[in-house]
């Protein structure tokens, strides 16, 4: 039951997000919130799949503990891909907002994520051990953490100023992402069953991606065109 429940849940999330990060690049019209934010997306779905395709194969097949190093890579990989996520996120604020100077935020959003992939890459993680040390995982999510608060408050903050109706949940689709996520990094190894909080964590993410298409849908064409890449990324 439970591979059946994963496989059919991990297909529906890794091909809604990449499909909407695929629609949002080519339906952004030059918007370039929106084409960041499709990107965003994109690095979402493909990242995660490092670590979801290995899960279902193994749950299909002979078991997690014979997809060790498979298992292993994903979560670093996915580890990497995350930290890019937020950093996106924070450009996508950046451009919404129209916002201009604040390189003291900006600094901090790169040291953050600078400092948690650094962690990442430490062998002291054991990726591929079958009993990972959790002082690890915990050093390296400090950085990860106040890295999400630091774009919850940034979002929060703009979508009151602004009456941002379209972007006034985005700030709480990353709560509750990181309030289901960091009870199975401190607990999931002694408490199996606590990892089934990445399902909602996971309905938070496909909630931020929704967001982002809807308001695309709305909004995209009504200021004039401009080109995608954004030099100050």
């Amino acid at each position: 039951m439970q591979a059946f429940v994963e496989t059919v849940f991990d297909a529906f999330y890794l091909s809604t997000v990449v499909f909407l990060g695929i629609q949002m690049v080519r339906k952004c019209k030059g918007e370039r919130q929106f084409y960041l934010f499709g990107i965003m997306a994109l690095v979402l779905g493909f990242g995660d799949a490092f670590h979801l395709v290995p899960r279902v194969i193994a749950l299909n097949t002979t078991g997690l503990e014979d997809y060790t190093f498979a298992l292993g890579l994903g979560k670093a990989i996915t580890s990497v891909t995350m930290t890019l996520f937020y950093v996106l996120l924070y450009y996508v604020w950046r451009e919404r907002y129209e916002v201009r100077g604040r390189k003291e935020v900006t600094l901090m959003v790169w040291l953050l994520s600078a400092l948690r992939i650094g962690l990442s890459l430490f062998p002291q993680n054991e990726w591929f051990s079958k009993m990972p040390p959790l002082s690890w995982g915990i050093y390296r999510n400090i950085p990860f953490a106040l890295l999400g608060l630091v774009v919850i408050l940034l979002f929060y903050r703009s979508a009151r100023e602004k009456e941002d109706r379209n972007f006034r949940h985005l700030w709480v689709t990353i709560v509750l992402s990181f309030g289901f996520y960091i009870p199975v990094v401190l607990f999931a190894d002694q408490i199996p069953l606590i990892g089934m909080l990445m399902i909602p964590k996971t309905c938070a993410y496909i909630w931020t991606v929704l967001i982002g298409y809807e308001a695309m849908k709305k909004e995209a064409g009504r200021r004039k065109e401009i080109p995608y890449i954004y030099e100050g990324l």
